[in-house]
């Protein structure tokens, strides 16, 4: 049997791949709706694109917190030690330790919807494995925090440990999730200290992974929109709502140019928000170069051997969840004013970047490195590149700049100005000798 449909016809078969087929695009368009609709999760691998660059900043060193690097080999070892955590921080919590750790289980349980959906699970992991995973952990955690705020003993044992640890939380796919880690919180650490918030208690963990010298500040992070240990670090650095992004159009000559067009480079001793950068104009730009110069202020910037890992793992938690992108901001700001090591010696001169990795070169070639396959079109700074760009582009620093590159760069360039100098006055004073002897 055909069908006239338009200008031909269909045979009865070419109806039912039609049906079929309407149908089937019908039931995957419900599907993503019904999926959209769903919490999002907040855990997953990296994209492949951040992790290619540098996939020892996402992998675990030492510990698996999570599902996602459970079956590491390199983590197996710790297992047993993450147990003899558990049993540390039952037994100091309650004589009774035994019903504390049935709690404990009984509230992963109670969560477990909560707690599933807050991974895209790789394979799937009966609910008992995944109880026992996020009591261990979980316990684990809050043993070390506890271990590393008040004891000056080695952690079992082992003096380097700690330190890769701290990182090791830090890492996006090495989570769980915030909500389970501050039930846990309260019914063992809490019990001994009543007065203590959990944010006040993981406080020395943040200190430790901050990206600056002054202390991070708590008093306006909360655990309800943090889902995780990452996310608090990341809101440490937020700025204030009523600083907002902007599409960048200028971007920022590099240190060594700023200086050479008479732009001072100063720590931010009082600034509005963490990561601030404030420009501050010189009145008199034809005489920047002696006095009253332009003024760019900034945080003093840690660079060591781990920095790089707390800025991939936060940059890639932007890039991966709703969220504001400061640290991203920051992160093309610092790659603008960084090219070459000679432009990280002069952050370091100028006190405001503290560099201790190997050498300058290093840490020039971190910074360039960091917002490779990074979209960062909104910025914080966008006010701040625009003042210097009009700064720079001016007559006067624009000629200094030129001089100062060409006649002041080196040495041997100076020394070629003053003899040209002293030769040209010798030249004339011969001339006018001649003349006037004549």
């Amino acid at each position: 049997m055909t069908f006239p449909i338009g200008n031909g016809d269909l045979e009865l078969g070419d109806v039912n791949m039609i049906q079929d087929t309407f149908q089937s695009l019908l039931d995957s368009i419900e599907n993503e709706v019904n999926h959209s609709n769903r919490v999002l999760p907040q855990i997953a691998r990296v994209p492949r694109t951040l992790r290619e660059l540098n996939p020892s900043s996402f992998n675990p060193r030492v510990v698996s917190i999570g599902p996602l690097h459970r079956d590491d080999n390199n983590v197996q070892a710790f297992e047993k030690q993450k147990i003899i955590c558990l049993n540390n921080l039952m037994r100091r919590t309650s004589p009774s330790y035994g019903d504390l750790l049935k709690s404990c289980v009984q509230k992963a349980y109670s969560k477990m919807k909560q707690i599933k959906a807050f991974y895209v699970w790789e394979t799937t992991i009966d609910d008992a494995i995944v109880a026992k995973m996020m009591v261990v952990d979980a316990c684990f955690i809050l043993e070390f925090i506890h271990w590393y705020s008040t004891s000056d003993e080695p952690f079992l044992g082992n003096k380097l440990l700690p330190k890769t640890i701290i990182f090791d939380m830090v890492l996006l796919e090495n989570q769980i999730p915030l909500f389970f880690l501050n039930e846990i919180y309260e019914c063992t650490i809490l019990k001994n200290a009543p007065n203590l918030s959990f944010i006040e208690f993981v406080h020395p963990i943040l200190n430790d992974l901050s990206l600056f010298e002054d202390e991070i500040k708590i008093n306006k992070i909360s655990i309800d929109t943090s889902p995780h240990i990452l996310s608090l670090l990341h809101e440490c650095y937020k700025p204030r709502d009523d600083i907002k992004s902007n599409y960048l159009e200028s971007t920022i000559h590099s240190a060594v140019d700023l200086d050479r067009a008479g732009v001072k480079f100063k720590p931010n001793r009082s600034p509005k928000w963490p990561m601030e950068m404030d420009v501050r104009s010189s009145m008199f730009p034809c005489f920047s170069w002696c006095w009253g110069k332009t003024t760019l202020r900034m945080p003093v910037f840690l660079v060591h051997d781990f920095t790089e890992l707390v800025l991939r793992n936060l940059i890639a938690y932007e890039h991966s969840y709703q969220t504001r992108n400061h640290i991203t901001s920051y992160a093309f700001a610092m790659d603008m004013l960084v090219n070459t090591q000679e432009d990280v010696a002069k952050l370091v001169d100028s006190k405001v970047l503290i560099n201790d990795m190997g050498s300058n070169e290093e840490a020039a070639n971190m910074i360039n490195n960091i917002c490779k396959e990074v979209a960062g079109e909104d910025s914080y700074y966008c006010k701040q590149c625009e003042t210097l760009k009009e700064y720079c582009d001016g007559y006067w620093p624009k000629n200094i700049a030129w001089l100062r590159s060409t006649y002041f760069s080196n040495p041997w360039n100076i020394i070629a100005l003053f003899a040209g100098i002293i030769l040209f006055a010798l030249t004339v004073v011969q001339t006018v000798f001649t003349i006037t002897s004549a």
